[in-house]
Order: C-alpha cells, then structure tokens, then sequence
C-alpha cells in the first residue's frame, strides 16, 4: 500500500524523484508562449536536495540542446520519442519494483504529476505522487531560503581587553595625536643642522 505524502515535506523518505517534464512546463506557462526543458533542468536540481536523484520525462523527440540523457549530478533526462511521457514514468516505477527484492521499493519514488489517470496508475504500483504546484512553489523560493552549509552563526567579534580601574595600558601612555594648526606641518630632517646653526664661512 502506497504510504501518504505528507504535506509539510513531501520529500519525507524519498530517494528519488521523477517529474512528468511536459505537464510541469503546462502549469508554469501563464503566457501564451511555452518554455523550453532547458529552462526547467536549470533550476530543478538547486530546488531538491542533491541526495534526491531526480529524473525528468518529456514528451516527444529530444531538443538539439539537451543530447545527454545525464544533464548535473544526480538529474537525467528522457524523452518518451514515440511513446508517451505517462508510459516511460510507469515503466520507471515498475523496474524499480522488479529491481528490487522488497516488496515496498517504490515506496521511496515520488512523482510530480497533475494527470489523474497518471496517478491512479502509479499508486497503484506502489509510488508516492504530488501536484505540480508544490514543485513550482519549491522553484520559486530564494535560494538564501534554503539551508546552507558552514556556521549557522556568524562569527564572534574580536575580543578587546579593557583596562582595569587604575591600570595604564599602553595605548593610554603614548602622546595622542593632536588634531589642528601645525599638525601636518614638516619638520624637516632631524639629523640636518638648522640653517642658523651653521657656522659662517
């Protein structure tokens, strides 16, 4: 039985993603122009954690643009050619079962879809499914929205030591320079004579 998405983080205990690529580009065009898969890889693999391998399905040939099916670490891209991007998702789904001696392998397999017959078919078969807006709302987040690597806090300020009461530092016994007239003014060498301690010839 196919365990449910939760709603807080549909990522929960999941291992890999696949993405119905051509449904996907539909529910992010609000114009009437529709948007290359380029502009989709881009952005997917920053959106999902990188331990999630990610694999997006396309209908149709391949564009000239994307010849491999491996485009970033851990993403891989397909075109279902002349079978449907539905047909190459559920058959993905059913050799990770085959794969696999556990009866609940595909638990781990979630797919973002907005087909409902796409759906039925791949609960059916043991994977986890999600709607489309739930993927646009994670690439639309700020990339300073998600957590980063290194220190959580930033680093503390030098440490001053401060001079206890009655105590003469170091910095208290130097002449201080004295802003104002003749501050700047150039002394000259101090190893030459003055012009007027010169004896006369």
């Amino acid at each position: 039985m196919t365990r449910p998405v939760s709603r807080r983080n549909p990522l929960e205990g999941v291992t890999q993603l696949l993405v119905d690529g051509t449904n996907l580009l539909h529910a992010m065009t609000r114009g009437p122009d529709r948007q290359p898969p380029a502009a989709l890889i881009g952005r997917l693999r920053g959106a999902i954690p990188p331990e999630t391998k990610i694999t997006i399905v396309f209908d149709g040939p391949p564009e000239r643009s994307i010849r491999g099916e491996r485009i970033a670490g851990g993403l891989t891209v397909q075109y279902g050619g002349r079978y449907s991007a539905d047909t190459i998702l559920v058959t993905l789904v059913e050799d990770a079962a085959m794969a696999s001696a556990e009866s609940n392998a595909t638990d781990s397999i979630l797919v973002v879809t907005d087909d409902r017959d796409l759906k039925f078919a791949l609960r059916k078969r043991g994977a986890r499914t999600t709607g489309s807006a739930w993927l646009i709302g994670r690439l639309d987040r700020p990339r300073l929205a998600s957590p980063s690597a290194g220190n959580a806090r930033p680093p503390a300020p030098p440490r001053i030591p401060q001079p206890q009461p009655g105590e003469e530092t170091e910095e208290m016994t130097e002449p201080r320079w004295n802003p104002g007239r003749g501050a700047t003014t150039k002394r000259g060498n101090p190893r030459r004579q003055p012009r007027s301690a010169r004896p006369r010839s």
